[in-house]
């Protein structure tokens, strides 16, 4: 019975061992000291119920018992019976919570915060796996058959980020599998008495006989192999060899190789392509829609101290039906679908792929790539956009200044305001915000005062040579010095957008480029951009670009945001986005005055 009792305790402790790659999805360690409570009272609800010579159902009900109690104490709704006892409404409790938690999935990135749902889940996952490793391990005497729960606790972080979980959370969580395979094995050698070599030697039940002892070396072997060769074959994964390699990440130059969405730094490798002297051609696309705007690929929406974060995306494979756009039902929001066709170079290698906003139907691709119906991407993580090509129908929504105007406040009660409208503390940049806005009665007037606000009358100036970051400090210095590139604008006009309690996030993607056909275009590297995307109540997601035009090869202007250094009688009016470069499509990418020769970057 000490044995068991003994195997039980390894049991969970080797449970929570396996949950350490969980500390790769949760910002603190909250959720490690809740789940150890509730491992540890299953723990002990199980040896109870051995003690008293329980049947194996017996042990069952009383770990579950164990941790109700251990949820009822750590996610309290108000109406249990001495602090731990749970009532019915407590259960109806629990449900809500577990409801909250498919929503925070939903708003939330990598790195998660510590919300209630979350926690409850997780807890709850856990505790359920401890339950599973005792009645394995201890009850039926299997287990090695324990070590398939305790892989589904470390599959969560791999389905949820893909290579964000490191080697050192791994070995602990197979270090305590093996942990348990040890003890098991020396509570069976002990069954049998003491052991004795062929000369009559007394063996201590640890020390090991030659062939256990070679059997122990395979087994650390075994375990290392398994940590280090994912790291080092190709295409597996996108971590530590590729920071190696091109010593600063991914990013730092490349839009990417091929590794988690999530882990990419779009505006590094922004900044490296528009850097690069040399001109690579990176996308072809056709499409029969006669004005597009911007071929997008990434969004950047988690906003933190140090600047715009991308967000891991969630999504289902595009091979598959996807959401309908046309479901919003907003005044004033007109509508039209067009087909495209993408072929991306061997110059482009990234886990994402460039397609027009609100895709409806996809061609082409396999179900390794998913849609992100909230950011509007097409990504993988298993493969890369190397010489794919692919066509598409999407939606091209436009909008008139009138009906943004009709759009009402957003819920404050909303997650993706909730999300997307918080802001650090910048004294400067707040202060600026509310100079901005001060009398504007509707979100579009206020969205509109701060896009305007960046204009050539107001001093501001393009230019690549400032530093690039979208840190509150670094977007105070560029609200001060007036002067920058595509990144600085959108990175700048979305946080004062949501200064203002409206959501908005940086979208990247390509300008058009230059037509070398009708409708065909062939985009460089010179033609990657970003602007800011603005969240309106029945429109969704709309479009403004506050960098200067002139900055901009193939730009694009709309009448809910016009160029606002242009002079006022070539204003696009309307409700369709106007001619790239201007009202005279013919003049040329960069308008009719602008110089010959070779195009500015965006």
């Amino acid at each position: 019975m000490i044995a068991h009792r003994n195997l039980g305790f390894v049991a969970a402790a080797a449970t929570l061992l396996a949950a350490a790659p969980l500390s790769a999805i949760y910002q603190r360690w909250t959720w490690l000291v809740e789940a150890a409570i509730a491992v540890a009272v299953v723990a002990g609800a199980a040896a109870l119920t051995r003690l008293l010579r329980a049947p194996l159902w017996g042990q069952v009900l009383g770990m579950l018992a164990g941790l109700l109690l251990a949820l009822t104490w750590l996610f309290p709704g108000g109406t249990e019976l001495v602090a731990f006892l749970p009532t019915p409404a407590t259960l109806v409790h629990f449900g809500e919570l577990f409801r909250g938690s498919l929503q925070d999935m939903r708003s939330y990135g990598v790195k998660v915060p510590d919300t209630d749902p979350l926690l409850f889940i997780t807890v709850l996952g856990i505790g359920g796996v401890a339950m599973l490793v005792d009645v394995l391990a201890v009850g039926l005497r299997r287990p090695a058959l324990a070590g398939l729960p305790m892989l589904a606790i470390y599959s969560v972080p791999v389905a949820v980020y893909v290579d964000s979980v490191p080697p050192v959370p791994f070995v602990v969580g197979a270090s305590g599998y093996l942990w348990l395979l040890v003890t098991d094995n020396v509570d069976r050698v002990r069954r049998f008495g003491r052991r004795f070599t062929g000369e009559g030697r007394d063996v201590d039940v640890w020390e090991a006989s030659p062939l256990a002892a070679a059997g122990r070396r395979l087994a650390v072997v075994g375990v290392a192999l398994a940590v280090v060769l994912p790291l080092a074959v190709p295409g597996m994964t996108g971590g530590l060899l590729d920071t190696v390699s091109n010593g600063t990440g991914n990013g730092a130059g490349r839009p990417g190789q091929g590794t988690s969405p999530g882990r990419i730094d779009l505006f590094a490798a922004l900044s490296g392509q528009l850097n690069q002297s040399e001109v690579t051609d990176l996308v072809t696309v056709s499409t029969n829609e006669p004005k597009p705007f911007y071929l997008r690929f990434g969004v950047a929406d988690e906003l933190r101290p140090d600047g715009f974060r991308v967000r891991n995306p969630n999504g289902r494979p595009v091979n598959r039906e996807l959401p309908d756009p046309t479901e919003r039902a907003g005044r004033g929001l007109e509508r039209k679908t067009y087909r495209a066709t993408v072929e991306v170079t061997k110059n482009l290698t990234m886990p994402l792929l460039p397609v027009y906003a609100e895709p409806v139907k996809i061609e082409d691709l396999s179900g390794s790539w998913l849609y992100d119906p909230n950011l509007q991407i097409i990504f993988s993580n298993r493969e890369n956009s190397r010489g794919k090509r692919y066509s598409f129908d999407y939606v091209r929504s436009t909008y008139s200044p009138a009906a943004l105007r009709q759009a009402p406040p957003l819920p404050a009660d909303l997650p993706i305001v909730r999300q997307q409208t918080s802001t650090p503390a910048v004294r400067e940049v707040d202060e600026l915000v509310k100079t901005l806005v001060k009398g504007k009665a509707t979100d579009y007037d206020k969205v509109l005062a701060i896009y305007q606000h960046f204009s050539a009358d107001n001093g501001f100036s393009y230019s690549q040579n400032t530093k690039g970051g979208t840190s509150g400090q670094e977007i105070t210095d560029f609200l001060t010095n007036k002067v920058g590139f595509c990144q600085q604008y959108a990175a700048a006009m979305a946080w004062l957008v949501r200064a203002a309690g409206i959501p908005a996030r940086v979208a990247f993607g390509f300008t058009n480029g230059s037509n070398q056909r009708d409708n065909i275009y062939v985009l460089t590297n010179r033609n990657l951009h970003a602007w800011t995307e603005v969240y309106f109540d029945g429109m969704g997601w709309v479009p403004f670009d506050a960098t200067p035009t002139y900055g901009v090869p193939g730009w694009t202007r709309s009448a809910w945001a016009p160029d606002t250094d242009a002079p006022v009688e070539t204003t696009p009016t309307g409700d369709t986005p106007a001619a790239p470069g201007g009202t005279d499509a013919s003049a040329g990418p960069l308008g009719p005055d602008a110089p010959t020769g070779t195009p500015t970057p965006a």
